[in-house]
């Protein structure tokens, strides 16, 4: 029974998670971000607003975007696991052009989502700020990667970070991200 109660507790927390996470985006596709409330999300979830806390301690913005453990072991795998011969950027611009408003074929449910976070100030601004929390993560990759452990890795590791706010919004954004890589592989030749 020892092993077995983790994994059950585990799995109740995550589909916890779920339902508050699918029932949000459901009620925020259906009405507006902004004109839903936790305590809707909550219900719909059928849990109380202090679980909707416990579980997305970030409210709202947290339950579409998540949080950033995830995006900053994504972007390191992304670095870590390239491919000989492949670039430390060019594995970033890869990695990110499988998400949000980059990615060439989403599924239209991720599609709606995607178009949803570029659309709501709020969401917006927490996506910004998950990728900019990576910054110490990327910076630490990409030194050990490239054995340059300067102020231009950090300076690399911020500019990346930002390029998904900045790109996401424009009217191609996949046009947009390779035009900022262009700019970034001119600026850090050896990365």
């Amino acid at each position: 029974m020892g092993q077995t109660e983790p994994g059950r507790r585990e799995r109740k927390k995550a589909a916890t998670r779920q339902a508050l996470s699918g029932a949000a985006r459901d009620l925020f596709l259906a009405r507006g971000f902004d004109n839903v409330t936790v305590a809707e999300i909550a219900d719909a979830a059928d849990t109380a607003v202090s679980t909707l806390f416990a579980h997305f301690p970030g409210g709202k913005e947290a339950l579409v975007l998540g949080h950033g453990r995830e995006r900053e072991a994504a972007l390191a795998a992304a670095v870590r696991t390239r491919a000989e011969g492949v670039s430390i950027l060019r594995a970033l611009q890869d990695f990110l052009a499988t998400r949000g408003p980059f990615d060439p074929d989403p599924d239209p449910l991720a599609r709606r989502v995607a178009d949803l976070v570029v659309a709501t100030p709020a969401l917006r601004a927490y996506a910004r700020t998950l990728w900019t929390g990576c910054e110490d993560a990327l910076t630490k990759v990409v030194a050990e990667q490239s054995g340059r452990d300067d102020f231009s890795v950090r300076l690399l590791a911020r500019y990346v970070l930002e390029v998904p706010d900045l790109a996401g919004v424009e009217p191609d954004p996949a046009a947009a991200l390779d035009a900022a890589f262009v700019f970034l592989r001119r600026g850090w030749p050896g990365f």
